[in-house]
């Protein structure tokens, strides 16, 4: 375990994300969940999740984001962004929108809340209502404006795949027409759900492209009526991206059963026992857990990582990525270059050139039937 300097150097998790419900009313193919999840549960109760409010902010939180699932489908979420807001977090609520009316708006907006950010799957009700496989697009659209009566910064966000990359300038133009002052294109990073879909999701090079061109276009005739974040998917980097800032460094997940993550997927990586909030205080689990200590530092790190000038800046990338593509979340991530298993990454990007390509499976949707399917594929494993 590495050793713990100074008290005043000791890592804080600044950024805290409750992950109050795996629920939702999505299926969306390409879900940051994990795709076992229906083997997780109970969800924490109100006062657990208060508890955990409190412990965080009293290690260093002060940004608070609320997600899932669906975190509305929590009918607690007021009080817990009214308690929030007295602790002093800055509070935010990431959400597809459903469940947001004109009552509850009103009341997040009498708790204190800081901050929502609103997504969609596309610019277009078929596309949409297709890759969440519910019909929330008009759904979404009338949030969009209830936001913005409520006098919130209006914060779209649009993953963005092979199945919709092509359409970022209608995305763009719903975006203004809404009167979006942030919006968020987030290529698919390739964890949980769009791991698994990933033959349907990666976009081609030419798609990539074309789309940056479009977003810089548009950026350069709207200027700072609207900040446009394009975030380019992993596999067509030559290096790896500072995955949270470092493992345990500053980012904080917790997730619906009460499991204490450093990041969205961690739970997935075999041989690591995550902590729970039932029975660990979280200034335990944060600074002395073993899970959390396994990959903070570099002395985990194997060659070319170990003696490579870049590691204090990308920390050896993702560690979740690592695991998906070697088998050994201790590998150097293959996104960069210099791993020896760069050409697993080489590989996924000519398959999505290929126009003759075909997936090995159907696209699989965010449920609880797949996902139940995947839980008992996991048990089979050896």
């Amino acid at each position: 375990m590495p050793t713990v300097g100074s008290e005043s150097a000791r890592p804080k998790p600044l950024w805290l994300l409750a992950e109050v419900t795996y629920r939702c009313p999505l299926h969306c193919v390409f879900c940051s969940n994990p795709v076992d999840y229906t083997r997780y549960g109970p969800e924490l109760g109100t006062d657990e999740w208060l508890r955990v409010l409190h412990e965080a902010r009293a290690l260093g939180a002060a940004q608070l984001g609320f997600s899932g699932g669906e975190p509305l489908l929590r009918d607690d979420l007021e009080t817990l962004v009214a308690e929030a807001r007295r602790l002093g977090y800055y509070t935010n609520l990431i959400t597809s929108g459903v469940g947001l009316n004109e009552r509850r708006i009103a009341a997040f907006r009498q708790a204190g809340l800081d901050h929502i950010q609103l997504s969609f799957q596309d610019s277009t009700r078929e596309l949409n209502d297709f890759l969440s496989s519910t019909r929330t697009f008009d759904l979404k659209l009338r949030v969009a404006r209830l936001i913005k009566r409520y006098e919130y910064p209006m914060v779209l966000n649009v993953v963005l795949h092979r199945k919709n990359i092509d359409h970022v300038q209608q995305i763009l133009e719903m975006a203004e027409r809404l009167g979006a002052e942030y919006v968020e294109l987030a290529n698919t990073q390739y964890y949980g759900w769009a791991f698994l879909n990933r033959a349907h999701l990666l976009p081609t090079r030419e798609q990539l492209a074309r789309a940056e061109a479009v977003t810089n276009a548009f950026r350069a005739r709207v200027g700072s009526r609207m900040r446009i974040f394009f975030v380019v998917p992993d596999y067509y980097e030559r290096r790896p991206k500072a995955c949270m800032n470092g493992w345990g460094s500053g980012f904080l997940v917790i997730a619906p059963d009460g499991v204490a993550l450093p990041c969205h997927a961690a739970r997935m990586l075999p041989g690591l026992e995550f902590p729970s909030v039932r029975q660990r205080p979280l200034d335990w689990i944060w600074h002395d857990s073993p899970a959390f200590n396994r990959y903070r530092g570099d002395t985990w790190m194997k060659e070319p990582c170990r003696s490579c000038p870049e590691k204090t800046r990308d920390f050896g990338g993702c560690r979740c990525q690592a695991y998906l593509l070697t088998g050994d979340a201790a590998n150097a991530d293959p996104v960069c270059e210099l791993s020896p298993h760069h050409q697993a990454v080489l590989d996924a990007v000519a398959a999505a050139q290929r126009d003759d390509a075909v997936p090995v499976h159907p696209i699989r949707f965010r449920d609880d039937r797949n996902s139940r399917a995947s839980s008992a594929a996991r048990r089979a494993e050896p």
